[in-house]
C-alpha cells in the first residue's frame, strides 16, 4: 500500500485531465499540514493535499473539512499570490513522488506571473513548497514545513533558497530503461530480483516491483543473480510492459480486499464495506488473482481509490483503537489459558507409566513368593505377552511389598490422568471459545459488533460487569 511513483503518475493524469484549466476559487488550510483547493474548471473540485509524516496524500475530494476561522501564514500567502490563479499544468518529474502544479495569476500590477506549487509525497520528508522563477532558477517562496541545515544535511527548504528535487543517486528514471541497463542493474544485484527492481528504478515501489517478477512467472524470492540472460529478457518484457502502460496513461486503479465471506464478489456494491482492505494500486495487481480471501475491486479513480481505501482504513483503525481494553484482556487470558493447558499436558505425560506400574504390581503379585527380599531388579515373565520384562525393586522392601507400592502409583497417576484429563478438555474448549472471540475482535467493524464481544466476556467472567466502554 504504497504510493509510489506510479500511484502518483496516475493522481498527475486525472489531476491534468479535470484541472488544467481550471482557477482557484478558495484555498483552506484544514490542518497544519494540509490544504484543501476548491477548483471551478467545468465542474467543481476540491484538492485535498497532506504531507503529514505518517500519511501523506494528494487526491481529487469528495467531501469538506472544515478550516480554522484565523488562517495559517502559509494559507494566507497562498491566498495572496494564487488565490485566483489559472492551473497551466499539472505534471511529474521522472516518475519521482513529486507532483508540479503551474500557476499563472496576475500581479499587483496587472502583469501575468508564473508560479509552481510543489507536492512532495516523500514519507517523513513529505512536503508542500511554493516557489517561483527568479533569476533564471527556482526559488522557494515558501512551504509548509521549513527545514533547516540542521534537520537535513541534503537540502534546505526555507523562503529564499533555490529548489531541487533531492534525487538518489543510485537510481534510474525506468521511462528512459533500456534492455541493457536492465539486465545489467537486474542481473548485478545480490539480492531477490523484486527488490533489485526497486533498488534500481525510481517510482517502483516493492509492491509493483514483485507485480513484475509474479507477471513473469517467478518465485516471489527468486535471486537475481540466478537469472540468465533469457530470464533477464523476460523480465525486462514484462518490466517494459509496465513501463509502456505508465507512459501511455493506461491505469487500472484498484483496491485489494481481503474478505472473510467467500461468497462477496468483486462486482458486489459491499465489497468496499465488508472486505478489509489490503493493497492498493494504479495497475492491476496479478499478485493476487489466486489468493485465498482475496479479491480486487477495480477504479475509474485514482482519487476515489485513495479516499475510499484510507477512509475504511481509519474506521477500522478507530475500531482497533477502540477495541484495545478488549484485546488486553483476550490476549491475557489466552495466555494465561495456553499456559495451563501446557502444563496440564505436562502432568497428563507424567502419568503414561501408569499402565507399566499396574503390570509390575500384578507380576510381583502373582511371583512374588518366589523372590528373595533385597533385590534391586527381577526377571518375570509377563503372562500377557509371554515376554520376560525387567522389574525394578526397592530392595528394603519384600516383593509383596513392592507389589503393593507399584499399584499405589498406578492409582494414584489413575486418578490424576482421569482428572487432568477432564481439566484438559476444559482447557482446550476453553481456548478454542478464546480464540474465536480473537478473530471476533480482528473482524469486528462496529462498536455494536464490540459491545457484543464485551457482554460475551463478562458472562464469562473474563472481566467485569463495571469494565470500561468500548466506544
Amino acid at each position: 500500500m504504497a504510493l509510489d511513483g506510479i500511484v502518483i503518475a496516475n493522481i498527475v493524469k486525472e489531476l491534468k485531465e479535470k484541472l488544467v484549466g481550471g482557477r482557484i476559487l478558495k484555498i483552506q488550510q484544514p490542518e497544519k499540514d494540509e490544504l484543501l483547493l476548491t477548483i471551478k474548471n467545468y465542474d467543481q473540485y476540491r484538492l485535498f493535499i497532506s504531507a503529514d509524516a505518517s500519511l501523506p496524500l494528494m487526491y481529487l475530494s469528495s467531501s469538506k473539512k472544515e478550516a480554522p476561522i484565523t488562517a495559517p501564514n502559509f494559507c494566507m500567502l497562498l491566498r495572496k499570490y494564487i488565490g485566483t490563479a489559472r492551473i497551466t499544468n499539472v505534471y511529474q518529474p521522472d516518475l519521482e513522488r513529486v507532483i508540479v502544479i503551474d500557476l499563472e495569476h496576475l500581479d499587483e500590477m496587472g502583469d501575468v506571473c508564473q508560479k509552481k506549487l510543489i507536492v512532495e509525497i516523500m514519507g517523513k520528508h513529505s512536503n508542500i513548497i511554493f516557489c517561483g522563477e527568479e533569476d533564471g532558477s527556482l526559488k522557494i517562496i515558501d512551504s509548509i514545513k521549513h527545514v533547516s541545515s540542521a534537520m537535513s544535511s541534503v537540502r534546505e527548504v526555507l523562503p529564499g533558497r533555490e529548489y531541487f528535487i533531492p534525487r538518489q543517486a543510485d537510481k534510474v528514471n525506468p521511462l528512459t530503461a533500456t534492455e541493457e541497463d536492465f539486465i545489467t542493474r537486474i542481473g548485478g544485484y545480490p539480492g531477490e530480483a523484486g527488490k533489485a527492481i526497486y533498488m534500481s528504478y525510481t517510482g517502483f515501489s516493492p509492491l509493483m516491483a514483485n507485480e513484475i517478477v509474479h507477471r513473469a512467472g517467478f518465485d516471489g524470492g527468486v535471486n537475481a543473480q540466478s537469472l540468465n540472460q533469457d530470464l533477464l529478457l523476460h523480465l525486462y518484457k514484462r518490466f517494459s510492459e509496465i513501463v509502456e502502460d505508465i507512459k501511455e496513461g493506461n491505469f487500472s486503479p484498484c483496491i485489494c480486499f481481503e474478505v472473510n465471506n467467500s461468497d462477496i464478489s468483486a462486482q458486489s456494491e459491499d465489497l468496499a464495506e465488508k472486505g478489509t482492505p489490503v493493497e492498493f494500486a494504479a495497475l492491476k495487481l496479478s499478485l493476487y488473482d489466486n489468493k485465498e480471501n482475496m479479491k480486487l475491486l477495480s477504479y475509474d479513480s485514482i482519487s476515489q481509490v485513495l479516499e475510499d481505501y484510507y477512509a475504511k482504513k481509519n474506521v477500522i483503525t478507530n475500531i482497533r483503537q477502540k477495541s484495545a481494553d478488549l484485546r488486553k484482556v483476550v490476549g491475557n487470558a489466552l495466555e494465561r489459558t495456553v499456559k495451563k493447558l501446557e502444563l496440564q499436558r505436562k502432568q497428563l505425560q507424567d502419568t503414561e507409566k501408569r499402565d507399566k506400574y499396574k503390570l509390575y504390581g500384578e507380576l510381583l503379585t502373582t511371583y512374588g513368593y518366589g523372590l528373595e527380599s533385597g533385590q534391586k531388579e527381577c526377571t518375570l515373565n509377563n503372562y500377557y505377552t509371554g515376554e520376560d520384562i525387567r522389574v525394578p525393586l526397592d530392595p528394603d522392601l519384600s516383593p509383596l511389598d513392592n507389589a503393593k507400592k507399584y499399584y499405589e502409583k498406578y492409582s494414584k497417576q489413575k486418578r490424576t490422568f482421569e482428572a487432568v484429563s477432564v481439566q484438559v478438555k476444559t482447557s482446550e474448549e476453553e481456548l478454542e471459545h478464546l480464540e474465536s472471540i480473537n478473530v471476533a475482535l480482528n473482524i469486528a467493524d462496529c462498536s455494536d459488533d464490540l459491545d457484543i464481544i464485551k457482554k460475551e466476556l463478562i458472562e464469562c467472567g473474563y472481566i467485569k460487569g463495571h469494565f470500561g466502554k468500548t466506544a
